[in-house]
């Protein structure tokens, strides 16, 4: 039974300037986070750089500079030079030297051989670039220099980030869709304390994955460390950039939320004049609107809509398209949610909901096709990158998410059709009560020819009380000496007891409250379980609880997949970058080199096999393995190998592989500078005086 509560202390006029006020709060947050919007490409990539990649100069150069394909955050540090034992050879100072280009000196004296360019920094889309390559001064040599396998952003500091944006977008889909369901579809189901829990526990989840991200920006962009997200020098410096101050303005705008959500389940539930409570739902429409459209932003200004060509005309479709997925996801979730645990929905809202999720729906499918041109740029992308895959899997989900729906919107047809437009309840309840009128009929039949005896026999009982529940039309009885029941209200008990034979006027038994109590509850109990009763015995109903909570099951999916394209670099700029990055042509793969030798000595014939993999410019693994005639490992003393080029006069570059295992002989990182024929000269060594010298010809790069 629904109860009205008196009306609140504060007038309209109080909560329309808290509204102004939150209003006001929402402009200002999105003006400081505009003017830190700078477009820019998406995903930085090093197209150029100097020394260039695997390049070998005479002598030391002043500095080392790095070109990428958009500007990038870069700290003191981003860039470190490394010299052949893996010391430093920068000065830790990195300059802008205009454009897209940025620099870091090197210090004098330098030794020849070979030195590795690291380098760590974050792209204007706010995710961390990171890579090394190597040149060297005078000749090439080994170097001890041991990069970390972990990728930047990843690790358990990278899981916890990427699950914080998950529960991030999982949150502003509850806060705003369930909001959005309660004040443009259902108004009484702000008196509803599921959907109350629903639309707070979104906003405590996205205040709290906020705050997360926050704090875990420094070492996903740094370190790796989960100890630096508490440095306050390093969380100083995150709310220096965009991605900070996009993270502080939606906290900012998650406190108007929170006005916003207090409004909407107190004052405008308990608002009784029909005039009063249009004003205050035109009004929260308008603030919650804004609110909604801040948060939206704040994810628009710092990443992929940021970045990349026409950013101002994305930057809104990428509001409007994390809108229309809030409005249509949420409100599913907020359906579920009542047609298992509310009391009473009525058909007009779902009626309601359906309009408004169809309208979300057209909405994702422009914004949708205009984000996926826009990011991928051409079919190859589409089916050969990351980005292009994902987005064939979520647009594969979204069209089994609008097939379920309308499965959903079928159901909702037939229980109305059966009901005359009564509520889902309603309508269960008059099905159920149509399917078994004829069983009721017969107990009735049966229970008028037994009345007379039960009759009979109730004047030698105990004094018996009849109640019947208007909400539910059940009658219970009652034996008022032991004070169990069925549906007897607590007011009807009293008076019983009042009129028992020995009581005096005014007299209570000691344990009438009590006993009234214990009936009260037990009547709530009965008209629950009737309820639920009625809901579940309707296999129409049932049908459309089970397809509202198959497209739940289909959108936790789709959340997964969309924050993952967020993460990966757009098809579009990953083409871009690989153009950038392939001036040299590339081998087609691994260079493999057959060599048979004979030392002259005993047991001195054998194979030599060389695997140079990848097989072109830059740092390469070589495998030397080493055999007899029989085809078994050969297990030599030595073996040494020597790169020439002569056309460019460059070498020859020697290398020494490690003994691996028996036959088998491995170095990391032998550098070829330069594309070319190159020469590559096997000495094989069987014995302490035998040893021989092949040489092979081989196309490098």
């Amino acid at each position: 039974m629904r109860t009205t509560a008196p009306r609140p202390g504060p007038d309209l006029a109080g909560l329309g300037r808290l509204l102004l006020v939150a209003a006001a709060l929402v402009s200002a947050v999105l003006g400081a986070v505009l003017a830190t919007a700078a477009p820019a490409d998406a995903h930085a990539a090093l197209t150029d750089s100097d020394p260039k990649r695997g390049a070998v100069v005479a002598k030391a150069p002043d500095q080392v500079s790095l070109t990428f394909s958009e500007k990038v955050a870069m700290s003191d540090g981003s860039v470190r030079v490394l010299d052949p034992a893996g010391k430093r050879a920068d000065t830790g100072k990195t300059t802008d030297l205009g454009s897209t280009t940025y620099g870091v000196k090197l210090k004098p004296g330098l030794p020849d051989g070979t030195f590795t360019v690291a380098y760590q920094v974050v792209s204007a889309d706010s995710h961390p670039i990171a890579g090394a390559f190597t040149f060297s001064i005078g000749a090439p040599s080994d170097t001890k220099v041991a990069l970390p396998d972990q990728e930047v952003g990843g690790g358990l500091v990278g899981t916890l980030y990427d699950t914080a944006r998950y529960l991030s977008y999982a949150g502003f889909i509850v806060v705003v869709g369930g909001a959005a369901f309660v004040l443009g579809c259902w108004p009484r189901g702000a008196g509803v304390r599921p959907l109350q829990r629903l639309v707070v526990s979104g906003w405590l989840t996205l205040t709290g994955a906020t705050l997360a991200t926050l704090l875990l920006r420094a070492p996903y962009t740094g370190s790796g460390k989960l100890a630096d997200a508490f440095d306050l020098a390093k969380l100083g410096d995150v709310l220096q950039t965009k991605t900070g101050a996009a993270l502080v303005s939606r906290l900012l705008l998650l406190a108007a939320a929170a006005l916003f959500i207090a409004v909407l389940f107190g004052a405008y539930d308990k608002r009784e004049d029909p005039k009063e409570k249009r004003d205050l739902a035109f009004g929260l429409a308008v603030g919650g609107g804004v609110v909604a459209i801040g948060i939206a932003a704040t994810w628009a200004l710092a990443e992929h809509a940021s970045t990349g060509i026409q950013a101002g005309l994305a930057m809104p479709v990428d509001v409007l398209h994390l809108l229309a997925v809030a409005v249509w996801l949420g409100g599913v979730v907020a359906l579920l949610l009542c047609l298992y645990r509310a009391p009473l929905i009525d058909a007009s809202a779902v009626r309601r909901f359906s309009a408004v999720a169809f309208g979300s729906v057209v909405t994702l499918a422009g914004t949708g096709l205009y984000q996926s041109w826009r990011q991928v740029g051409s079919w190859t992308a589409l089916v050969e990158t990351d980005y292009g895959q994902l987005l064939l899997i979520k647009v594969g989900l979204v069209v089994v998410l609008v097939g379920i729906a309308s499965v959903s919107r079928r159901w909702t047809g037939r229980i109305l059709a059966e009901a005359g437009g009564l509520a889902p309840e309603a309508a269960a309840t008059a099905v159920v009560e149509q399917r078994t009128s004829a069983t009721q009929a017969t107990s009735a039949t049966k229970a008028k020819n037994s009345t007379a005896a039960k009759s009979a026999s109730s004047k030698k009982k105990k004094p018996v009380a009849v109640a019947h529940s208007s909400k539910t039309g059940v009658s219970a009885t009652v034996d008022t000496d032991a004070g169990t029941g069925t549906g007897t209200s607590p007011d009807k008990a009293k008076d019983q007891a009042k009129d028992k034979p020995g009581d005096k006027a005014g007299d209570k038994p000691a344990g009438d409250d009590k006993r009234a109590a214990q009936l009260a509850r037990q009547r709530a109990a009965v008209d629950a379980a009737r309820e639920k009763r009625v809901r579940d015995a309707d296999p129409h109903r049932s049908g459309l609880r089970r397809s509202v909570l198959a497209e739940v099951g289909v959108a936790v999916v789709l959340l997964a997949v969309t924050t993952a394209l967020t993460t990966t670099e757009p098809g579009r700029t990953e083409e871009e970058a690989k153009n950038a990055t392939s001036s040299a042509p590339q081998s087609a793969g691994p260079v493999k080199i057959k060599i048979p030798f004979d030392t002259g000595g005993q047991d001195g014939k054998g194979t030599v096999r060389l695997e140079l993999d990848p097989g072109r410019t830059g740092s390469n693994d070589l495998h030397v393995y080493a055999t007899r005639p029989n085809g078994s490992a050969f297990d030599i003393p030595e073996v040494k190998i020597a790169f020439t080029l002569k056309a460019k006069d460059v070498g020859p570059l020697p290398v020494t592989p490690d003994r691996i295992a028996t036959g088998h002989w491995s170095a990391s990182g032998v550098q070829i500078p330069m594309a070319g024929d190159w020469k590559v000269a096997v000495t094989v060594r069987t014995s302490d005086i035998d040893q021989v010298t092949l040489d092979k010809n081989v196309q490098i790069g």
